[in-house]
C-alpha cells in the first residue's frame, strides 16, 4: 500500500505583518481614553464635514430684535451681539478650524520629515546646514515667530496655514533626524546598500516604513497644536478674519459681550478647542503605545 505523504504549506509572507497589525489595533483598542478621544475626533470631524447639512440658520444671518439672546430651543446655543445664530457658527467654525490644522500639519510633515531624513541618511555637511537652520528656528518662541509672520502677510485662512506650517516643521525634522540616525545603522540597510540601492530607495523602502509609528504619532500631536495656534492667531485678529468664523474669533468677538453676562459666546467656543486638544492628545498617546513598543504601557 503507497505510503501517504502530506505537505505542509509554507506560511504567508502576509500573514505576519497583518498579525502586528491587529495587535496594534488590539493594544489601542484597550485604552479606552485613546478610544474615546477617536470617537470625539470622528465626530467633530464629521460635523465639519455636514456642517452645510446641520446648520439651523446661515452663520451669517443677521437678525434684529435677536442680539445676545441664552440658548434656547430656537436657538440651541444662543446667538451673538449681532444676531446671529451661535451654533452655526461654531459648526462653520469647526469647519474652518479643522481643516486648518489639519492642512498645516501637511506640511509640517512634509518639510520636517524630508529635511530630518536628509540630515540623518547623509550627516555630514547637509546635517550640520539643515540642523543649524534648525536650531535658530527652535531659539525663537514659536508665538512670537507665528504673530511676527501673520503680521507681514495679509491675515486669511492661506496665510495662517502657511505660516504654521512653515513654522512648525523643526521639532518634527529634529525626531525625524533621530530615528534615520539609529535606523541607518542595522544589518538590513548594510544588506540594502550591498546590493546596490540607492539612497532613496533605501531611505523609501526601508528607513521610512520603520520610522512612521514615531511620525504617525507626531503629526496627530501637532494636529492638536495646530488647532490651538490657528486659535490663537485668529483671537488675536491675525488669523482667519471675521466674517468668516473660527474658533478662536468667535472666542474674541464673545469676549466683547462677556462682561455682559452673554457667557455662552465665549463658553461654548472655548469648549470646542479644549474637546478638540484634548481629544488628539489622547488619541496620540493611545497611539504612541500601539505602535511604538518601547513606550507601551505594561
Amino acid at each position: 500500500m503507497a505510503a501517504i505523504t502530506t505537505t505542509r504549506s509554507a506560511p504567508s509572507l502576509e500573514a505576519v505583518p497583518t498579525t502586528r497589525q491587529w495587535a496594534m489595533v488590539r493594544r489601542f483598542a484597550r485604552n479606552r481614553l485613546a478610544v474615546v478621544g477617536l470617537v470625539i475626533i470622528v465626530l467633530l470631524y464629521t460635523l465639519a464635514l455636514l456642517a452645510p447639512v446641520i446648520q439651523r440658520y446661515p452663520y451669517d444671518e443677521i437678525t434684529s430684535g435677536m442680539r445676545d439672546k441664552p440658548p434656547s430651543a430656537e436657538h440651541w446655543l444662543g446667538t451673538d451681539r449681532n444676531g446671529r445664530d451661535v451654533y452655526s457658527r461654531i459648526v462653520k467654525g469647526g469647519q474652518i478650524s479643522l481643516a486648518a490644522g489639519f492642512a498645516s500639519v501637511v506640511i509640517i510633515m512634509l518639510v520636517g520629515v524630508v529635511l530630518g531624513a536628509l540630515a540623518g541618511f547623509f550627516g555630514g555637511v547637509i546635517d550640520s546646514v539643515i540642523m543649524r537652520f534648525t536650531d535658530i528656528l527652535l531659539s525663537i518662541p514659536l508665538l512670537l515667530l507665528l504673530i511676527t509672520a501673520a503680521s507681514l502677510f495679509e491675515p486669511g485662512l492661506r496665510t495662517t496655514v502657511i505660516v504654521i506650517g512653515l513654522s512648525s516643521w523643526p521639532g518634527t525634522a529634529r525626531l525625524v533626524r533621530g530615528q534615520f540616525m539609529s535606523l541607518k545603522g542595522q544589518e538590513y540597510v548594510t544588506a540594502a546598500r550591498a546590493s546596490g540601492a540607492t539612497p532613496i530607495r533605501i531611505m523609501s523602502h526601508h528607513l521610512f516604513p520603520n520610522a512612521l509609528a514615531v511620525i504617525i504619532v507626531q503629526a496627530t500631536i501637532w494636529l492638536s497644536y495646530a488647532i490651538l495656534l490657528e486659535a490663537s492667531l485668529s483671537y488675536l485678529g491675525l488669523g482667519v478674519r471675521i466674517p468668516t468664523p473660527s474658533w478662536g474669533n468667535i472666542l474674541q468677538d464673545g469676549q466683547r459681550e462677556l462682561l455682559a453676562g452673554a457667557w455662552w459666546l465665549t463658553a461654548f467656543p472655548g469648549l470646542a478647542i479644549f474637546l478638540t486638544v484634548l481629544s488628539f492628545n489622547l488619541m496620540g498617546d493611545g497611539l504612541r503605545d500601539a505602535l511604538d513598543p518601547r513606550h507601551r504601557r505594561r
